[in-house]
């Protein structure tokens, strides 16, 4: 089955590195007919066990992880993949949070984890045309009836 082109976003925390290059290793083929874009060493892992083109942006702290918001907020990413690590305490942990809310708040799909990232890629929706819904928020724009 031929598969509708999305800009997926990879990101990993350093003890989360191995995992996502293992879960994108076994998803290779779904990953090779999409554009791939990722923070500094994420994205460096993942070029090199994947034979993949991968778009690199900065590291995470570095800036990388608002740089892809900021593609988030153009609308020029479908999904994000972003494996943290939950039990270690990241500095740029500010940088993080605004990364999740601005996803969030232009309504792109987030895996956080192995098992989300499995459902999500292999809906049915990850092969079509997909455009999310866009909630307004202009303060002006009347609050829809129920």
């Amino acid at each position: 089955m031929r598969h509708t082109f999305k800009r997926i976003a990879l990101i990993a925390h350093d003890n989360k590195k191995p995992d996502l290059a293992e879960w994108a290793l076994f998803n290779r083929e779904f990953l090779a007919a999409h554009e791939l874009v990722a923070t500094g060493t994420t994205g460096m892992v993942l070029e090199e066990q994947l034979g993949l083109k991968v778009v690199r942006v900065r590291s995470g702290p570095l800036g990388g992880d608002q740089q892809i918001g900021a593609m988030i907020a153009e609308g020029r990413v479908d999904l994000l993949v972003f494996f943290a690590d939950p039990l270690q305490p990241m500095p740029h942990d500010p940088d993080v949070k605004a990364l999740l809310r601005l996803a969030m708040v232009w309504n792109i799909p987030v895996a956080c984890n192995r098992a989300s990232a499995d459902f999500i890629v292999s809906s049915s929706l990850m092969s079509g045309t997909y455009q999310p819904f866009l909630p307004s928020y202009d303060p002006t724009d009347p609050i829809p009836v129920l």
